[in-house]
């Protein structure tokens, strides 16, 4: 294999979806039980996930899925709706703005998709009946369109819209410009309101958005109205199992062979692995914990089971190899990268949280090993009461202060740790072979509550560790333990 650039992004794929060949994108995806939670006929559907675990590639393939079944889909982004609800209306009336101002979108979009040409006022009459807009646009049809039986394109989808009256709406990547400030929340809060009305009030009207989990917190626990729409939030997760069935998925699609994807699923992990041959080197021949174990094992522990950071890690190393002459990813090209990985890892976090508590910089850099942490077997993990006292110390008499002013207190910032993924969950389990338990927020969010003691204790993500540590590789290889099959 020769890892050029071009071959590096038809392996692994562009860490973006709006980046990536539209094409090649279908030929990989990996359809979890996610997907059909999201492709289906729902009114409403909220996909929340942390930033690169996948959000932006499932709405585009089911979009794209949509438009092959000749349905109306409409994707909508942050500079479509940039100007609508910015008033200083009262709440109410910020609903009502979005309310009008996507249907005013939508429609324009569904227009210019099937290069139909209509009167303003026409547009007009048709947002201004909010809860009936479904059956004004199929009146608009019927009335343009008195024979609609010839097999133009157009008239093909114009025919599945009077016969199933559905429409897909696809809002994604809010986040943009996202700061955190009661202005932010109070958009999002007023927009996720006008989406309920609108699928409640037309039926065939599918809305699908997506949320970074820090954004949804911030809405979730700022307005009380958004209890109405938990059941329509789907919470993005990964298994690290999915995640190598995604990467075997990737590799197998780029060698022009075929797999059947839940085939795939029920292989276990050392089967899956056999199919990363002539891309990845088998051992990885570290050393401490670290030696000798399979390559998968390896990026199973260093990800955050984010698509995004095996994309990262698995392109980062393949670049190394080519400059080696390597024709397989091997451990020199991975030890290569895994400082500067850490590094991005967190860069991506202060830059993904800093609109929720904006000295994340501070507390994530202060939980470097003090010189005594370095002298101990375990300078990553840590009991309650000792994650507690690090952060005192840390704090030391400059208190952390989240975005809506409130003082951050020892626990809420552990309990702000483990939502961002930077600590997680371990017990080990000694009536399994001493295997270690790792879970993470979305496993079980009521692991971090303050009140409750579930046995469990702390460790800092593996993906963290070289920044926080960077001369401390034989230490982090002889303390960290490889995740086992999962």
């Amino acid at each position: 294999m020769k890892f050029t650039e071009e071959n590096i992004n038809k392996i692994f794929g562009c860490e973006a979806a709006e980046d990536e060949n539209v094409l090649r994108l279908k030929e990989y995806y990996f359809k979890s039980d996610i997907y059909n939670k999201i492709h289906n006929d729902m009114p409403l559907r909220i996909m929340v996930g942390h930033k690169g675990i996948g959000k932006s590639a499932t709405f585009k393939v089911s979009y794209l899925e949509n438009m092959s079944e000749k349905n109306i889909a409409v994707w909508i982004k942050p500079d479509d709706i940039m100007d609508i609800a910015k008033t200083d209306g009262n709440f109410l009336e910020q609903i009502n703005a979005w309310k009008k101002g996507l249907l005013q979108i939508i429609t324009y979009k569904i227009l210019e998709n099937l290069e139909i040409e209509v009167e303003k006022n026409t547009i007009s009459k048709i947002v201004g009946y909010t809860g009936k807009f479904i059956s004004k646009l199929a009146d608009m049809f019927n009335g343009k369109f008195e024979d609609v039986s010839f097999q133009s394109a157009q008239n093909v989808i114009i025919r599945k819209f009077l016969k199933d009256k559905k429409i897909f709406v696809y809002i994604d990547d809010l986040d943009r410009g996202w700061n955190g400030s009661e202005d932010s929340i109070r958009r999002i809060s007023t927009l996720i309101n006008a989406t309920r009305d609108l699928t409640s009030d037309n039926c065939g009207l599918c809305i699908r958005i997506s949320l970074r989990s820090d954004v949804y917190f911030l809405v979730r626990t700022s307005d009380e109205s958004t209890d109405k729409i938990e059941g329509n939030v789907i919470w993005y997760i990964w298994t690290q199992h999915q995640l190598l069935v995604m990467l075997a998925k990737r590799i197998i699609t780029f060698k022009k062979e075929k797999i059947n994807e839940r085939q795939l699923m029920k292989k276990p992990q050392f089967e899956i692995a056999k199919y990363y041959d002539g891309i990845l080197e088998d051992n990885f021949h570290g050393i401490g914990k670290w030696s000798n174990v399979p390559t998968y094992k390896v990026l199973a522990s260093m990800i955050r089971r984010r698509p995004r950071d095996l994309v990262k890690i698995c392109s980062m190393a393949a670049r190394t190899a080519y400059e080696h002459g390597h024709d397989v990813i091997t451990t020199e090209d991975l030890l290569d990268n895994f400082d500067m990985y850490s590094q991005e890892r967190i860069q991506d976090t202060v830059n993904e949280y800093k609109s929720e508590l904006p000295d994340i910089q501070r507390l994530i850099m202060g939980m470097k090993p003090s010189n005594r942490e370095r002298r101990t077997k375990d300078e990553f993990i840590y009991t309650t009461e000792e994650l507690i006292k690090k952060i005192g110390i840390i704090t030391d008499g400059t208190p952390f202060c989240f975005t809506n002013g409130k003082i951050a207190k020892e626990d809420e910032l552990a309990a702000f740790l483990y939502k961002i993924n930077f600590i997680v969950a371990r017990k080990k389990m000694e009536d399994d072979g001493n295997r270690i338990d790792r879970k993470y927020f979305e496993d079980n969010k009521y692991l971090s509550n303050s009140f409750v003691d579930f046995g469990y204790q702390w460790e800092v993500h593996p993906a963290f560790r070289w920044a926080l540590y960077p001369d401390g590789g034989s230490y982090i290889y002889d303390n960290l333990s490889i995740d086992g099959e999962i």
